[in-house]
């Protein structure tokens, strides 16, 4: 079987148009392949990230990392951060790791591996390049409204009308 697939599209302008902000890290150059420490045989590292600029309104905030070029038809979820405080401006390299790890009643909602935590890069072997979309969403409430326990795809739907604004940086990964 052959993983030669047409490129995925990137999904976020498909997306009601919000205003964006900066995220920058210390760990993901935008564009680049990600360390080791974001992948998951090595190290299931969810990386450090900062950001500022985000729209009047925010209440709080969801960082999330998704792979629009997995074999799938909904992509893959890697990582599901939900209900940062809004005067957190920054995560710290591993704060993926559990819910103890995040600021505040922040919390994990489930990934695509079933996990709450952050699921570092795990493309199948020989694929092309996968895309790892790290987004911090501007939420215009202090609570999205979910638990630990709705899909990730759920939560990206109440994202998607709840966000203010998205701060995006794209990491690559390949085997």
């Amino acid at each position: 079987m052959s993983l030669d697939r047409p490129v995925t599209p990137d999904p976020y302008p498909l997306l009601p148009e919000v205003p964006s902000f900066s995220v920058i890290s210390d760990d993901v150059s935008d564009g680049q392949p990600l360390k080791d420490d974001q992948v998951q045989a090595f190290g299931d590292t969810s990386p450090q990230l900062s950001w500022s600029g985000a729209p009047e309104g925010t209440q709080s905030y969801a960082v999330t990392c998704f792979d629009p070029d997995a074999p799938t038809p909904s992509g893959w979820w890697h990582w599901v951060a939900i209900d940062i405080p809004a005067d957190v401006t920054s995560l710290a390299t591993g704060a993926g790791a559990s819910d103890d790890s995040l600021p505040g009643d922040a919390f994990h909602a489930r990934n695509d591996f079933g996990d709450k935590n952050f699921g570092g890069a795990a493309p199948p072997q020989g694929d092309q390049a996968h895309r790892y979309f790290f987004v911090v969403h501007a939420v215009g409430e202090p609570s999205l409204g979910v638990d630990s326990d709705t899909p990730p795809g759920q939560v990206g739907g109440n994202l998607t009308f709840k966000s203010l604004g998205r701060a995006i940086i794209q990491g690559t990964y390949q085997h």
